[in-house]
């Protein structure tokens, strides 16, 4: 067997060994937590969102590169011929999120929305334009605003390689597809922080009553942040000694975040600001204060028909309008499926070892499964 030969084999079982171990690992409701007042959708993601598609490229190689990208596609339409209604929420500014400008502008998107690792937000924008620029109806299209989100990955990744390339973020595209979202260390939460634990990509949704819409709220995170672990209420930071400020050799209060929000709720560009601004309330539920360095930002989009914008469309459009005052519930329930795609995101993570033989332990099940049975919070 050749040298290249015998390194594919040991990377593929490693690959192989991660996926076993997201696949044993559960999700928050499988502990019999239950998040806030309102029921999840039946994939508790944000696929359960009509239309909205992820996909996951995750880049694990030799013993340095531990990145990936992951792409949100709001529906199976030519995006850009019928974009959908979007915001941006910045929670704290310090990071490189490309295109915010044309969405706060216009209140809508026309891509893809794109996660990765700060150095390689551009080389996946050149993929994003790959395929917008190559979709039939697009043959004449000059100027395409591509969003691209990112948190650093730096610790565990091989930043400055910049190992992401465009075919990567061309393929994460192609990939994404409806149905359960897969969650922990993969695509753009490959190499991510958490708490000091691992982080990684998180999903959760809510499905309102009908009396007050039964419109679904779907959210994705991107989990790269610190401060002082709250989980459902115990503080399991305090408990496991591991948390932000510590003392002068420890502190996990760095990082950023990544939150993707989808609804079928027909809201404009400044009723979704309003929604994305609840995500970061989550945040600080979970024990986040957003602290200097942080990269906290909130990218939220309608997939509701009525609320799409067609480049043929004439100078007047109608629209239908929501009611301000119905937004509440929507409010309450992006916080709770943010809060809830957090814990996934820590729960499905595995332990993972990266450049410089530095390794980011997984947040240990047992210690946490006791420490919720203590406050109450599982039987």
């Amino acid at each position: 067997m050749t040298k290249f030969k015998v390194v594919f084999c040991i990377l593929a079982f490693g690959v192989s060994l991660a996926v076993r171990q997201e696949l044993s690992r559960p999700r928050a409701r499988e502990l019999g937590l239950e998040i806030g007042i309102f029921k999840t959708g039946k994939l508790n993601a944000i696929t359960d969102v009509a239309g909205v598609r992820v996909g996951h490229v995750t880049l694990v190689q030799g013993e340095s590169i531990r990145t990936g990208v992951t792409a949100v596609v709001p529906h199976e339409g030519n995006i850009f011929q019928e974009k959908v209604a979007a915001a941006v929420h910045v929670g704290n500014g310090f990071g490189k999120l490309v295109g915010t400008t044309q969405v706060e502008e216009l209140g809508n998107i026309e891509t893809p929305i794109l996660l990765t690792n700060t150095l390689s937000v551009w080389e996946v924008a050149s993929g994003v334009l790959d395929v917008m620029l190559s979709l039939p109806g697009n043959e004449n299209v000059r100027s395409i605003n591509p969003v691209v989100g990112e948190t650093n990955d730096g610790f565990l990744n091989d930043i400055r390689g910049r190992h992401v390339r465009r075919e990567d973020a061309v393929e994460a595209i192609q990939k994404a597809k409806s149905g359960p979202v897969e969650e922990g260390s993969l695509g753009a939460g490959t190499g991510t922080v958490c708490f000091g634990w691992k982080g990684g990509i998180g999903t959760s949704s809510r499905v309102l009553p009908r009396n007050l819409g039964g419109f679904t709220v779907g959210v994705l995170v991107q989990t790269n942040f610190g401060g002082i672990l709250d989980f459902a209420g115990v503080p399991v930071g305090k408990e496991l000694g591991q948390y932000a400020f510590k003392d002068d050799l420890y502190d996990s209060s760095g990082g950023s975040c990544m939150i993707v929000v989808a609804t079928d709720a027909p809201l404009t560009g400044a009723q979704l600001k309003r929604v994305a601004k609840r995500s970061t309330l989550a945040l600080g539920r979970t024990g986040s204060s957003m602290h200097h360095g942080s990269g906290d930002y909130v990218v939220a989009f309608s997939t509701s028909k009525q609320m799409r914008l067609s480049p043929n469309a004439g100078s007047v459009e109608q629209s239908v309008r929501f009611k301000e005052d119905a937004l509440s519930s929507l409010f309450q329930a992006t916080m709770e499926a943010t809060e809830e795609a957090v814990y996934n995101s820590l729960l499905k993570a595995t332990t993972t070892r990266g450049q410089k033989g530095r390794e980011v332990k997984a947040l240990p099940i047992d210690s946490l499964k006791t420490m919720l049975r203590k406050y109450g919070r599982i039987r």
